[in-house]
């Protein structure tokens, strides 16, 4: 083999091995790359994760905290003795973001209570104004909460109340007739004699709209739903995190 001959030899040999340090180093590169991808995956997975069991509803509880229905239309929920920290929840029975609330924290608001950690009051408005949807909107507010100034038992005003929000028909339909509104009592268990008669002729209806107007001006509400802990509103961001909203509450226990 000449000196030339060797020469090129060794110049293949070193740059074959440069070669192979190359993809040796590339193949690293891939491996490393994977497994901080695979982490990175994990952290946001880790964090869907957490912010699902953040926004995750709470079970509700076996029992309610007793439920007190009062001269202005509103339900205190509350075990005896607890008077604070009080949650205000103003709504309005055809708001869909006060649905979502109830979906989404309903069951907190009543473990709270149910738990005396709280005391909650519940103070159905109609928010809409008469021009919107051809009134169809506040009419459908209206005979709801008109309705439900017809329970006279606590428990049976809070099943009704869940069940308004879970039939709340669409915004610009004409919906909670009636008919449909006496069904609804009787799913949820209403046993006031005068219930069907005090729905159909709507009697409660003037009154409701009365008072929500005062309320409304009293509490400042700029919309439905409004949550008020001691008197102060509370973030929406935190009133739609189950976890959020227990913590909030309990911290203001202290």
């Amino acid at each position: 083999m000449s000196k030339a001959q060797r020469g090129q030899s060794v110049r293949d040999r070193i740059k074959s091995q440069r070669e192979a340090e190359k993809k040796q180093e590339q193949r690293k590169r891939v491996v490393t790359y994977a497994t901080v991808g695979v982490v990175a995956l994990a952290a946001i997975g880790a964090g869907w994760l957490f912010a699902a069991n953040q926004s995750k509803p709470e079970e509700a509880a076996q029992g309610l905290a007793p439920v007190t229905i009062q001269g202005d239309g509103s339900a205190a929920m509350g075990n005896a003795g607890v008077d604070a920290p009080v949650i205000d929840i103003y709504e309005d029975f055809q708001c869909p973001a006060c649905k979502q609330l109830e979906e989404t924290s309903g069951a907190t608001f009543k473990n709270l209570a149910a738990e005396g950690k709280a005391k909650v009051v519940y103070h159905p408005v109609t928010i809409f104004p008469q021009q919107m949807n051809n009134g169809i909107t506040r009419a459908n507010s209206t005979r709801a909460a008109a309705a439900a100034r017809c329970v006279t038992d606590g428990k049976q005003w809070m099943a009704f109340h869940d069940k308004l929000f879970a039939a709340q028909p669409e915004e610009h339909v004409e919906g909670f007739t009636t008919d449909q509104l006496i069904a609804l009592g009787k799913e949820a268990g209403v046993t006031a004699p005068d219930f069907a008669t005090c729905v159909t002729s709507q009697k409660n209806a003037q009154g409701h709209l009365t008072n929500s107007d005062q309320v409304m001006k009293a509490a400042k509400l700029d919309g439905t739903p409004t949550v008020k802990l001691n008197g102060k509103d509370m973030d929406q961001d935190v009133t739609f995190t189950p976890s959020q909203l227990r913590q909030t509450v309990l911290d203001a226990a202290k």
